[in-house]
């Protein structure tokens, strides 16, 4: 992945804030459209299209799609990614964002509960 690919994934809203959730570990559909309340058919396009450019990987689970960032991301993805966590670390909407995941990840079991029977 270089530079340019890197920048046109990121240089959208949406997918900006999906990469800076998947800094803080897997999250599955379900899981983005809570925390961005989005629809689950922009949420998909997005993933679709970080993933056509190697920015996400995907894991089964069952009948569940994982999304996680790449592990073994290329030197210049890994630079990029942690400038983008410490760009969004004071920004009020990244901050809300954040708030949000850590809300869905204190439910006991919240990587089990996917879909419309959200636990939070």
């Amino acid at each position: 992945m270089d530079l340019i690919q890197i920048y046109q994934c990121l240089c959208d809203r949406t997918r900006l804030r999906i990469v800076n959730l998947l800094t803080h570990g897997p999250l599955c559909v379900c899981h983005f459209q809570q925390i961005l309340d989005i629809p689950q058919a922009k949420v998909s396009q997005h993933l679709a299209y970080l993933r056509k450019h190697e920015m996400v990987e995907t894991t089964r689970k069952g009948t569940w799609i994982i999304y996680s960032l790449p592990e073994r991301p290329t030197r210049e993805l890994e630079a990029n990614l942690k400038c983008l966590q410490d760009c969004t670390a004071s920004d009020k909407m990244f901050h809300e964002d954040l708030t949000r995941l850590s809300r869905i990840q204190k439910c006991s079991d919240w990587k089990e509960y996917c879909g419309p029977k959200s636990c939070c």
